[in-house]
């Protein structure tokens, strides 16, 4: 998904957390695993017993055995199967940067480990000389900023909850591929044109391949362990949701994508890795998408040089990515529409995980956006209600349908500055964080 970069915080900022430490005297409730309940049953005193059921989690995040695989279609740790309660919080590494706002970090992953959020997907990338940029130039990182993702790192592991961290955008934002081929017209002297030039120039592929590098070697400077050591990295992400429109056969990214698989597998042999695809089917990358390509939200999905299938084969990509996002896809559509158009488009991806790819399934973003015509919350809750449903059933049934992860958690704090419509604070939404904390039940029953 697109995000805005910049955000200008203010020097400090609060987060009420009075009811969670109240309640946390409490005694614990009994487990509830089944049907999701209905919304107005949400009670902090569960919200509390999530919150300790995920500091004991902490301890077992500790060892070589914990790094977290796959076995067939499905993830695994400690031997046994792990499904993803999931959510993204993109912002964690900038906000991490400030001491000053650093304990809205801490807040939103409390409040998201209350709930039963096992995984969360964040920016490992700040390219330029915006807002907390991590790297200014080519192979030049602020360290504040390095630091910022340390804290995130830290404190995710604190709250038992793993991170997949994404290492470049497709977009502008936070810099991205245009940032890219910017420096390589300033630094190296090219005269490159295009935005996919980032894809194929020599130089570009180069300095990406030391980013990689930079990060997977990190040494944290909270607890003094690499990044590719540590077991509360749930996987790396190429790119967030890559492109290249310039080359609609895809062998262009096809090769991009088959030299940093491999490039960051040599470097790091203890995490997963995925893509960070949005999930399109395109006949002209693969003859296997011809009869795909009618689960496409429209024909322009065939136009950006990717494909599920082909892209997702490479052996050493561990598991599949898709996102959803019907508002902005199908806007035209009706809501009897799009809930159509998600269950195809749910279900083809699922059936291609499993007897196509072999691989687990992640539905890495999706959400509801309340800036549609006629939004209701009773419409984002259905709709956050049919994805879980779709994956609890694979799930049940060892299928390839691993977990998924909504987009966008903040705080009652930042709600408003952070805003783009798909936001969710579960301090305030008590029915979308009762329908989560529900299906993180469910889920972690299967184990």
């Amino acid at each position: 998904m697109m995000k805005i970069l910049c955000w200008r915080f203010p020097a400090r900022i609060f987060s009420v957390s009075i009811l969670l430490l109240v309640s946390l005297l409490l005694p614990l409730p009994p487990k509830k695993v089944g049907a999701l309940r209905p919304k107005n049953e949400f009670s902090f005193t569960h919200h509390v017993h999530n919150t300790r059921h995920a500091r004991r989690h902490v301890k077992a995040v500790s060892s070589d055995s914990d790094f977290v695989n796959t076995r067939g279609h499905q993830f695994t740790v400690n031997g046994k199967a792990l499904y993803v309660n999931g959510a993204n919080i993109y912002w964690l590494m900038s906000m991490g940067t400030e001491e000053s706002t650093r304990s809205v970090v801490t807040d939103v992953l409390t409040e998201a480990a209350a709930v039963g959020v096992t995984v969360v997907r964040t920016w490992a990338f700040a390219d330029g000389s915006d807002y907390h940029p991590l790297q200014k130039t080519p192979g030049m990182f602020d360290e504040s900023t390095f630091q910022g993702l340390d804290f995130a790192i830290s404190e995710a592991k604190k709250h038992g909850i793993w991170l997949i961290l994404s290492l470049v955008n497709n977009y502008a934002d936070y810099g991205g591929k245009p940032q890219y081929v910017e420096w390589a017209n300033t630094y190296a002297g090219t005269n490159l044109t295009s935005e996919d030039d980032f894809f194929s120039d020599a130089t570009i592929r180069a300095w990406f391949k030391d980013y990689i590098r930079t990060i997977v070697t990190r040494v944290n400077t909270i607890g003094g362990v690499a990044y590719r050591d540590e077991p509360a990295i749930f996987a790396w992400e190429l790119m967030n949701e890559p492109r290249c429109g310039s080359d609609p056969t895809g062998n262009v990214f096809q090769a991009w994508l088959e030299e940093m698989a491999l490039y960051v597998k040599s470097l790091d042999t203890n995490h997963m890795l995925e893509v960070g695809l949005e999930g399109f089917y395109s006949s002209a990358v693969s003859l296997e998408s011809v009869d795909r390509e009618s689960s496409n939200p429209g024909t322009f999905a065939t136009q950006y040089g990717v494909d599920f299938i082909r892209n997702q084969q490479i052996s050493a990509l561990d598991f599949a990515s898709v996102h959803s996002y019907p508002d902005n896809w199908t806007p035209s559509l009706t809501e009897a529409e799009k809930r159509k158009f998600m269950v195809k488009w749910i279900q083809t991806h699922i059936n291609d995980s499993e007897t196509t790819l072999q691989k687990p399934v992640l539905f890495a973003e999706f959400g509801k956006s309340s800036r549609t015509s006629g939004y209701k919350e009773t419409v984002r809750i259905d709709a956050m209600r049919s994805m879980f449903n779709a994956v609890y059933d694979s799930a049940a049934k060892q299928g390839a349908a691993a977990g998924a992860m909504v987009w966008m958690l903040v705080t009652n704090s930042t709600k408003n500055t952070l805003a783009d419509g798909f936001e969710i604070d579960l301090s305030s939404d008590l029915a979308i964080a009762s329908l989560m904390q529900n299906q993180a039940s469910r889920m972690s029953s299967l184990s």
